[in-house]
């Protein structure tokens, strides 16, 4: 890699598609999956913004592609539309379009691909006790062209550092339902997809409440998204803060609380980066720390909560091939089989710090590291 970056690979075919900083330059690579070679590479603009003690730069947010075009966003603010031959389609500014964006370490979220229309979550505001701005947009796209199909607010009482949402916005289709999740600023909201209306909203996650009875906590900040399925959705917090799962399926309108029937169970522990993973009936939360935390996906009874490798974390786990892999800061990847009993199946060291997560595509597994991207198989 020309440089460091966070931002997950997509692959498609024989391309995959990554960004990446090359010192202040940000970059989108088309390499060949087959046997690695780089295709081509663009510059897609400059700014590049690194976070605090390593922990991410401006390629952080993962792009997206369907294969006949690829999508990139970086922290910045910069959006951008290429063909899969590197040819630039459109790019926009959305501090130009939606307001200036005012975050701690930069928009790491990435934007939900969807049919014809690309979906934004721009959360944020000052980081100033006592100032009352903040902003929270939803926003539809259309994919070929970056024209607005509708912006909306999204409208939070969160201050200080709680208005700083580094989470993705993810679909909900199961059945006859779909609708957009966002996540940030102490609440989790759904929109409709026809006009971005808000149609419930998960609130009251910064405590003290119900979900939450410990003191209200001003850096309470989503970075970790929530996980979607036919039937659920799996509603992570911050720090100290807990994880929700609603049933979607129980009349999920207006104001969701930890007394209303929608919400299935609620547990006192919360991955603060990594998105959960459900699989066979079973929820996975990846700690900071290392530790691998269990749940039945329908009661929220814990099953286990172990120690993996103990080191940063801020890889989203993957379920593949019955088994669960994710990878520490410090290069050191581990597998655990995937169940109800706590078993690790390998760990392995690649040497090189790891924050993006892995993926698994025609039976190969994509790991990206700061320095590097591994096909094995």
């Amino acid at each position: 890699m020309p440089g460091q970056g966070g931002a997950t690979p997509v692959v498609w075919g024989e391309r995959l598609f990554v960004t990446s900083t090359d010192g202040d330059d940000l970059m989108l690579l088309c390499l060949n999956t087959k046997d690695g070679r780089e295709l081509w590479r663009r510059k897609v603009g400059s700014g590049n913004i690194d976070a605090r003690a390593g922990e991410g730069n401006s390629a952080s947010p993962s792009p997206s592609t369907d294969g006949k075009h690829v999508w990139v966003f970086f922290t910045n603010g910069l959006l951008a539309c290429y063909d899969v031959d590197g040819n630039e389609v459109w790019k926009a500014d959305v501090n130009e379009r939606f307001g200036k964006i005012d975050i701690a370490f930069g928009m790491t979220s990435t934007p939900a691909l969807d049919g014809d229309h690309l979906y934004l979550q721009l959360i944020h505001g000052p980081l100033r006790r006592g100032d009352d701005e903040r902003t929270g947009k939803v926003i539809k796209l259309d994919k070929l062209t970056g024209a607005t199909v509708w912006e909306v607010d999204r409208p939070t009482q969160a201050d200080f550092e709680c208005k700083h949402s580094y989470a993705s916005p993810f679909i909900y289709s199961a059945g006859d339902q779909r609708f957009l999740v966002s996540h940030g600023a102490d609440c989790t909201t759904g929109h409709s997809l026809e006009t971005g209306e808000e149609l419930w909203r998960v609130d009251e996650l910064n405590g003290p409440s119900a979900f939450n009875p410990k003191q209200h906590d001003p850096t309470f900040r989503f970075v970790s998204s929530p996980a979607v399925g036919p039937g659920f959705i799996i509603i992570p917090t911050a720090k100290a803060g807990p994880t929700v799962a609603v049933d979607v399926n129980e009349k999920l309108t207006g104001t969701v609380t930890g007394k209303s029937p929608a919400t299935r169970w609620v547990i006192e522990q919360t991955p603060d980066v990594s998105i959960p993973v459900v699989h066979d009936n079973l929820v996975y939360l990846l700690h900071k720390d290392g530790k691998l935390q269990c749940l039945d996906l329908e009661t929220g009874k814990e099953l286990y909560f172990e120690r993996t490798h103990s080191v940063q974390h801020r890889v989203s786990p993957l379920v593949a091939d019955g088994k669960i892999y994710f990878c520490g800061k410090d290069g050191v990847c581990t597998v655990v089989k995937t169940g109800p009993r706590f078993e690790i199946v390998a760990t392995n060291d690649l040497g090189e710090p790891i924050t993006a997560s892995p993926i698994v595509a025609h039976g190969t597994l994509y790991i990206r590291s700061y320095d590097a991207v591994y096909a094995i198989r």
